[in-house]
């Protein structure tokens, strides 16, 4: 008698879990319903209350993409009913997805539970693009694009595209491009640039692409080619992002071991060669870094002396990386902005100015262009004060060795 009540509850189980009997009552909604995607929306609006949306998220989102149920693989089963109220049924336009987006947005927004199964779904889909036709894929692609810049999706769904088949057979980066066109196109480049970031997925977009392809260069020009030269550009900004990074953390290790200034110099212009890095962006990087490896003293009148005595000391690394008009004035703002922002170096501008002077980190030309016109605002009337004297110096000198110069010719 048991086991007969056993198999009666079995029987109950499978009936509950058999989404066939739901796909009917939804597939029959829609074709009554039609084609106005207003008209779907409230259908689905008003199935929620009846039909069991929680158990049959997957069955429902499938038949609102595909029209049917999807077996493994992302085929469609032979023998079901399906629908053409559905995205891959739909015109392959932006317009259309833009209103099958509305539609996904309202059902999540009235049922909330069923954002975790739409990303869910969104995920598998993506694993089963190869099972789509070309036109298929186009069509989520600008729908999975359009509902990330709306925020109904969240962008580590695009981990289902570093799929190693999907990669390797090129299937990602295709639909990468029409996604990224649908997305940029609902926001622009930086919104894109957030959402990437919040799920650390702002330095992985080279994935796309076979390991022997993950380059900056492959990458630029596949998608600049495909008309998205700001996607390019935020990879290619990203990368020398992550490399200025590493430089700035390696050098400060090897600063702090007290490695000899012309394996550190070496090192810096393997890196500035690879990253293609340039020496502006080089000198305000170990400015930075020579001046954070120190205590320094608290008091105003122990820290000027503090800092010549240490600037000196690292003047020939800092020599070697300002052999151009540019990177000097980079270093003199960064040490003006340096001297502003730490108050009590204030006072120090002018010694620290006349020590680079003095040791060949600064030549007069960008100094004298500094003092005329490329001097920041940051605390300008005390550093021109300070300068004043030196400037006049230096024009005399300049001067002087000119009026030799005559004398000797």
């Amino acid at each position: 008698d048991q086991g007969f009540q056993q198999t009666l509850v079995s029987a109950d189980e499978k009936e509950r879990f058999d989404p066939t009997q739901f796909q009917d009552c939804i597939i029959q909604g829609l074709t009554e319903t039609g084609t106005d995607l207003e008209a779907v929306a409230k259908f689905l609006d008003a199935s929620g209350a009846k039909l069991d949306y929680r158990r049959y998220a997957e069955t429902l989102f499938d038949i609102l993409v595909a029209g049917g149920m999807l077996a493994p693989g992302g085929t469609l089963a032979d023998d079901m009913t399906r629908t053409d109220v559905c995205v891959f049924a739909a015109q392959e336009d932006l317009e259309t997805m833009q209103a099958f987006a509305q539609v996904f947005n309202k059902l999540i927004r009235r049922y909330k539970y069923l954002e975790k199964g739409f990303e869910d779904e969104v995920k598998k889909l993506l694993l089963f693009l190869k099972g789509f036709s070309e036109s298929e894929r186009n069509k989520l692609a600008m729908l999975t694009g359009i509902l990330l810049a709306n925020g109904t999706l969240n962008a580590s769904i695009l981990n289902s595209l570093y799929n190693e088949n999907l990669v390797k057979e090129g299937v990602s980066a295709a639909f990468a491009v029409k996604l990224f066109k649908s997305w940029i196109n609902e926001k622009d480049i930086n919104a894109v640039a957030v959402s990437l970031r919040k799920v650390n997925m702002d330095n992985r977009l080279m994935e796309l692409f076979p390991a022997n392809k993950q380059s900056v260069e492959h990458f630029s020009k596949y998608f600049t080619e495909a008309g998205l030269k700001e996607l390019s550009e935020y990879v290619r900004n990203q990368q020398t992002i992550g490399a200025r990074k590493e430089l700035q953390k390696e050098l400060q290790e090897q600063m702090s071991r007290g490695d000899p200034f012309k394996d550190i110099i070496l090192y810096v212009k393997e890196e500035m060669k690879k990253n293609n890095i340039s020496e502006q962006t080089v000198i305000a990087i170990i400015w930075s870094s020579v001046m954070s490896t120190v205590e320094w003293n608290k008091k105003e009148e122990l820290v000027a002396e503090q800092a010549i005595k240490h600037l000196k000391q690292y003047s020939p690394l800092l020599a070697a990386f300002t052999t151009q008009g540019q990177s000097e004035l980079t270093l003199l703002l960064k040490i003006q902005e340096y001297c502003y922002d730490n108050i009590h170096f204030m006072k120090a501008f002018q010694k620290i100015v006349v020590l680079f002077y003095k040791a060949e980190v600064l030549s007069e030309e960008p100094i004298l262009k500094w003092y005329k016109d490329a001097h920041l605002a940051k605390g300008k009337s005390v550093f021109l004060e300070q300068m004043k004297k030196f400037v006049e110096w230096l024009k005399n000198a300049e001067e002087e060795s000119e009026s030799e110069a005559e004398e000797g010719d």
